[in-house]
């Protein structure tokens, strides 16, 4: 605590941000909004591929997301602060520009290359500056589409659970209707049995009868 409380009370301007200093980044971010607001369209695209094609990623990506967040935003009004903070082995500059509608955030990112002992740009981006209410409102919305997503699995789950007791169901009766063609096929071979045995006895009496017959008669 006694730590991050020195750090808090340090002033900026003072640190020094491996090799530079504040009014170093201060003057990066201010050349680069300069030549940002005064692109148009066109220029934002073919420098964006202009960068990416000679492998530089960072302007290129801070002029693909410039050119997707300042493209309903108003007039450009003017610079406001510059953030810069230090942590371990990078650097974070956020510079706020001021539109009509709705402020913008520039942010760069420096990391230490031990190789050059130098910082390295590793990324750039432009981003819309939210209140926070907006932030607030899009937190619960967020909370809401994750929760209801877990209900909406937890009632499917629960569903496909109730539906199990049908599957036993249908199987029981496959298996009472099977029992009942095999109780049906016992009792038309008992039937013919039956029969086969009714048959037998009627010719030994006819024998009987004929012999009788043939006693009496000579």
């Amino acid at each position: 605590m006694v730590l991050a409380m020195t750090a808090c009370g340090t002033d900026p301007k003072s640190v020094d941000y491996f090799g530079m200093s504040y009014s170093d980044i201060q003057d990066n971010m201010e050349q680069t909004v300069s030549a940002l607001v005064s692109f148009s369209d066109e220029d934002i695209q073919s420098g964006a591929e202009y960068y990416d094609s000679n492998g530089m990623d960072a302007f290129a990506h801070l002029l693909t997301s410039w050119g997707e967040t300042v493209s309903d935003l108003g007039s450009y009004q003017g610079l406001g602060d510059l953030t810069v903070t230090k942590a371990q082995k990078t650097v974070t500059a956020d510079q706020v520009l001021h539109f009509s509608d709705r402020d913008v955030v520039v942010s760069y990112v420096y990391e230490y290359n031990y190789e050059t002992e130098a910082p390295e740009l590793t990324d750039a981006s432009a981003d819309l500056v939210y209140s926070l209410g907006e932030k607030m409102e899009k937190a619960g919305m967020n909370t809401l589409m994750g929760m209801g997503t877990v209900f909406v699995v937890l009632i499917l789950i629960s569903l496909i659970i109730y539906c199990f007791r049908f599957i036993s169901v249908i199987q029981n009766k496959a298996a009472g209707k099977g029992k009942k063609n095999e109780a049906e096929a016992g009792a038309v071979v008992e039937q013919i049995g039956q029969r086969e045995e009714q048959l037998t006895d009627d010719l030994e009496l006819v024998a009987v009868i004929s012999a009788a017959v043939a006693a009496c008669t000579g």
